[in-house]
This record gives structure tokens, sequence and C-alpha cells, in this order.
């Protein structure tokens, strides 16, 4: 499709990758909304037009935080979800921390693991990183087979790891390293 190098930083044959906008809020917010049963109890992304601009101004401002949108490329960019990496470290470690999630209208069909295996090329590509790791709660299979789908090796379990939802929860420590370097 014309345009959508300039529009994506990547592209996939159903999806592309564009950096999170302030512009962005009444769509993310209103998918997120459509979304509160399938992203309960993992995921909370914001769900109004505040929550919203603090948490994409951190993605935007914050050189340790990128954030992705994944857009159906033939449903004039609708957003389909988003890619996270967080903790970001340069230097010998050059690694980050994964997030992501689907909206309920794209659930299920396959768009979250095409854009993860895009962002696994840039991450390593013109990113610079060597390793990025998703931490899953156990019982969330959908997330860990996303993972395992896209070449990332269980590493352990750490207990009481992520205050979420109001407690201390349990996860899987999952990994990726570049495999070129």
């Amino acid at each position: 499709m014309s345009g959508d190098l300039e529009r994506y930083l990547v592209v996939g044959p159903r999806v592309g990758l564009r950096p999170f906008t302030s512009g962005d809020a009444g769509e993310f917010t209103a998918r997120a909304e459509e979304s509160v049963a399938l992203h309960r109890p993992w995921l909370f992304p914001p769900r109004t037009a505040e929550a919203y601009a603090a948490y994409a101004g951190a993605l935007i401002e914050d050189p340790a935080r990128a954030g992705f949108l994944v857009c159906e490329r033939e449903e004039g960019g609708r957003i389909a979800g988003f890619l996270t990496i967080n903790n970001i470290v340069h230097g010998a470690f050059r690694s980050g921390a994964l997030g992501y999630g689907a909206f309920a209208h794209a659930a299920g069909r396959g768009l979250t693991g095409e854009a993860l295996g895009l962002l696994l090329g840039y991450a390593f590509g013109p990113m610079g990183l060597h390793r990025l790791e998703a931490n899953i709660q156990p019982g969330n299979a959908p997330s860990r087979a996303l993972v395992r789908r896209a070449g990332f090796r269980l590493e352990g379990f750490s207990p009481a790891m992520l205050f979420i939802d109001g407690a201390w929860r349990d996860h899987e420590r999952w990994a990726i390293t570049d495999p070129c370097g």
C-alpha cells in the first residue's frame, strides 16, 4: 500500500508498527474500553484521555521506554493493539522488558504475533538491543503461547514479582536474544 513506509516504522503483510502519539487518545481509549473483558485480570491499558496522556507521554518522552501501536494496514490503520519495551538499558546489557496487548476486535487473528515478529526485527536492528524479556503470569496461557511462538524461551519463575490489580503476582520470565548477535 502506498505511503505505508512513510506512515510506519516497519510493515508486515497485515500490520504496521508506528509510535504512540498524543492524537491517538480517542481511538486507543475506546478500543481499551471495548476490551476490558479480554484484558482482565492481566492487563490494564488506559481508558481515559488523562490516563492515556500520562501513559503515552512516558512512552514518547522517556528514553528507557518505547511504545508501538499495532495498526491494521487494510483497515485504514485502525489500532489493533500495542507493544512496549520498558526498562531499556544500553551499554553491555542492551536489554528491555516487553509488554503487549491486543484489542478485542483483533484478538485471535494473529495480528499481535505478526507485530511481535516485526518488533523483534526492529528491536534487534535499529534499536540496537540484544535481549528482550517478557514477564507473564502463569495463568495467562494466550500470552505464554504468543511469546513461545515468537521464539522466547522460559528462563525462570519469580514469586510475587509485580504488583498488579491490587496484589503481588507470580510471573514466569521468558526471554529472547538477537539470533544475529
